[in-house]
């Protein structure tokens, strides 16, 4: 009866595992990939009496002979414990309090072993609501999804917390062993991706996992294990409750780890790129748009490849391109002057999709000007080219309109222009400006070229200028 009711409050409560220390005969983990940064973390907090593991994503990779992004460590230690050991650190997060430890511009998260929760409170509303959440360790709201979650426990315990069983893999390098409770190592072996415990429940304390499936499995290759895939096209509704700034930065690390065009295959394959970037949906069903973002993608994935960076702002750009193209030109059509039906179409998209997804305004606005400049590129004077030169985001603006010819929604003549006059000395510029002009390229004189006004009389009105455009 007893446990009846506590599965009627908590839900199924993920079975604990059975804890394997594998060997390095078994693991062949070679330490010397470690940063000191983590491995000191590790030793001080060892040292200090506590339990300390490298864990999760790092240990998964490690084992894959992959590059970790970062290094995060787990401990018995509470975050009020961690904090005072380490001269650079600061407790951080509500719904997960943990611990950064600072070396130079690298970051260690400290994380505290997570416990099964004796008991937990439904709150009305979300993460918003601080009033209900400021006395609670655990808390869920009515649809089942963790607002606070700071209840510690035993590593067994933290072990069925985590999502994957190929995430909750620990790693002491002072015993040079590695800790698996759910039998992590093996689908590793055979490149499965599975969820620990009941995966329709885990969705619902978290529905960001469900973009997380589409992630992993991109990124790794691994197949989904069938009893975590089933329930995802039942519970893809749960995304709606997620707050639009922590979508933003999950969408982020689908379309930045290098494996872009396989994450978008991955969501449309599971029924989850509907509703996460709206006006994407549409262009992802237009056959010019389709190819621009796709495009757009795979350089991004390129360049990531290559060590680059990707900025967000060019990916974001890129990805409501099609949607901001569109409305540019209905725009036009309607009798709006170019620059200013391109704001026009810049605030109609944006607002769309501000309520899906919080794209962060200093992105947004590196994001506008990036559109913004594609009209000027086509002003090929010598004053306004040079001035273009200087401008902070011309870089970005001159590949994104190489991007654009590449896919047919630019002339190539133009981008090859461009491309030349960046290279060229004083004298080639100046050649380069006089074979604009006579192909007509001298937009910014056709619009300054205005129907001359007759002189007005008592009897008729004067005829209308023409309209501002630019083609």
């Amino acid at each position: 009866m007893i446990r009846k009711l506590i599965t009627r409050l908590l839900g199924k409560q993920p079975a604990l595992g059975k804890r394997v220390e594998i060997p390095r005969a078994r693991h062949q983990i070679d330490a010397s990939r470690l940063p000191e940064s983590a491995l000191s973390v590790v030793r001080k907090l060892q040292q200090a009496g506590f339990e300390a593991y490298i864990v999760g994503g790092a240990v998964r990779d490690l084992l894959l002979g992959l590059k970790p992004k970062d290094f995060d460590v787990a401990t018995n230690a509470t975050p009020e414990e961690v904090k005072p050991l380490f001269r650079r650190a600061l407790l951080i997060g509500r719904r997960f309090r943990i611990v950064h430890v600072m070396f130079g511009r690298e970051v260690i998260e400290v994380s505290t072993f997570r416990a099964t929760p004796a008991e937990q409170a439904t709150v009305d509303g979300d993460e918003r609501n601080a009033r209900a959440l400021a006395d609670k360790h655990h808390a869920v709201d009515a649809s089942g999804r963790v607002l606070r979650d700071n209840v510690w426990g035993p590593q067994e315990q933290d072990a069925a917390r985590r999502d994957f069983t190929v995430n909750a893999l620990y790693y002491d390098p002072s015993r040079d062993v590695v800790v698996d409770y759910h039998h992590g190592l093996r689908d590793l072996k055979t490149r499965t991706l599975r969820m620990i415990g009941d995966p329709a429940q885990r969705y619902r304390e978290d529905p960001v996992r469900l973009l997380r499936v589409a992630r992993f499995a991109a990124k790794l290759g691994f197949a989904i294990a069938p009893s975590t895939r089933a329930p995802i096209a039942t519970h893809a509704e749960l995304l709606q409750g997620v707050p639009s700034a922590r979508l933003f930065d999950e969408t982020i690390k689908l379309l930045q780890t290098g494996h872009a065009l396989a994450s978008i295959e991955q969501l449309r394959a599971l029924g989850l790129h509907r509703g996460l970037l709206p006006l994407l949906d549409v262009a992802l069903e237009q056959p010019g748009g389709e190819a621009f973002v796709m495009a757009a993608l795979g350089d991004t994935d390129a360049r990531l490849a290559q060590g680059k960076t990707a900025s967000p702002s060019f990916l974001f750009a890129s990805l409501l391109w099609p949607q901001v193209a569109s409305h540019w030109r209905a725009a036009q059509a309607d009798g709006v002057p170019a620059i200013a039906a391109l704001d026009q179409a810049a605030d109609e998209v944006l607002g769309a999709q501000s309520a899906r997804l919080a794209i962060q305004r200093r992105i947004a606005g590196d994001m506008r000007e990036i559109w913004q400049l594609q009209p000027r590129l086509a002003r090929r004077t010598a004053r306004y080219c040079d001035a273009l030169l200087e401008h902070p985001r011309f870089r970005a603006a001159f590949d994104f309109l190489l991007l654009r010819a590449r896919t047919g929604d630019a002339e190539p003549e133009l981008a090859s222009w461009w491309q030349d006059y960046q290279q060229a000395d004083a004298d080639a510029r100046t050649a380069l400006l006089e074979r604009a002009a006579r192909d007509g390229g001298d937009d910014a004189a056709k619009r300054r070229r205005r129907r001359r006004r007759k002189p007005a009389r008592n009897d008729a009105a004067a005829a209308p200028a023409a309209p501002d455009t630019v083609d």
